[in-house]
């Protein structure tokens, strides 16, 4: 469990204190049983978050996969997140073929919402919101960043989903103040001096972790990006050095004579 707070002088009040919970890439199949999601979700469940973000990669994408045919809605539904429960695509989503999207309903049946390059605002009872944005896969999807991004406030707290970290260098022109990503499953084996054995397209430069993206035009509000290191395993079975994540973000309220 990697615990982190996020301080932003972008933050309303209302959502001082807010805990997010991220998870990604499962890749449900034969080397991550539906049996160790439920012990996964129970871990999620018992955080009490108010927010949940799927980072993509539910499935693995194999040819023979027998789970990707599994309802998981019933399992799924037990995470609860009053403020809502969010997810984009990843590269796995569109199975062996890879040439259509060929995930399951399972997510959207369980009441996660699907952010397909859109954009959704997050309500408090007092008026003050925040925004939560997703992208479609960079892989093998079809993002379209104008369409989601370009109409975001600067003067808002405004957090992006999507599934491949190395995207940040060119969305940094963008007003986000925390990207959610996963892909890289942290290199998922690495060697002492030799390092990352597993780097994936769109996953190399960042491989997991928290990172300050720079950007000469935003020298004072930075673009935070979070790697997480994923749950299973893809290609072989084998983790080293890389050990599967969930994640809890606090969100705090910073002042903004602090900036």
């Amino acid at each position: 469990m990697t615990r982190r707070e996020i301080e932003s002088p972008w933050l309303p009040a209302g959502f001082d204190g807010i805990k997010i919970v991220q998870f990604s890439d499962t890749h449900i199949g034969p080397n991550y049983s539906v049996k160790r999601l439920e012990g996964l979700i129970s871990t999620i469940a018992a955080e009490k978050p108010d927010i949940v973000a799927f980072t993509g990669d539910l499935f693995d994408a194999r040819k023979h996969n027998p789970e990707r045919e599994k309802d998981l809605s019933p399992l799924l539904s037990r995470i609860e997140a009053p403020l809502g429960k969010f997810a984009v695509y990843g590269n796995h989503d569109f199975g062996y073929e890879r040439t259509k999207r060929s995930t399951n309903p399972s997510l959207e049946k369980a009441g996660f919402e699907l952010l397909l390059n859109e954009t959704k605002k997050i309500r408090l009872e007092n008026g003050e919101h925040l925004t939560v944005a997703g992208l479609d896969d960079y892989v093998l999807g079809k993002p379209d960043p104008s369409r989601a991004l370009a109409k975001l406030r600067p003067d808002g707290f405004n957090l992006l989903l999507v599934h491949e970290p190395d995207v940040a260098a060119f969305l940094v022109r963008y007003p986000i103040d925390l990207q959610l990503s996963g892909h890289s499953h942290g290199g998922q084996v690495k060697l002492p001096i030799v390092g990352a054995l597993v780097r994936t397209q769109l996953g190399r430069r960042y491989l997991s972790g928290l990172h300050v993206v720079s950007d000469r035009r935003r020298p004072r509000r930075p673009y935070l990006l979070y790697v997480n290191r994923g749950i299973g395993t893809t290609r072989f079975r084998v983790r080293l050095g890389s050990v599967p994540e969930l994640c809890v973000f606090t969100l705090r309220r910073r002042k903004a004579s602090d900036v």
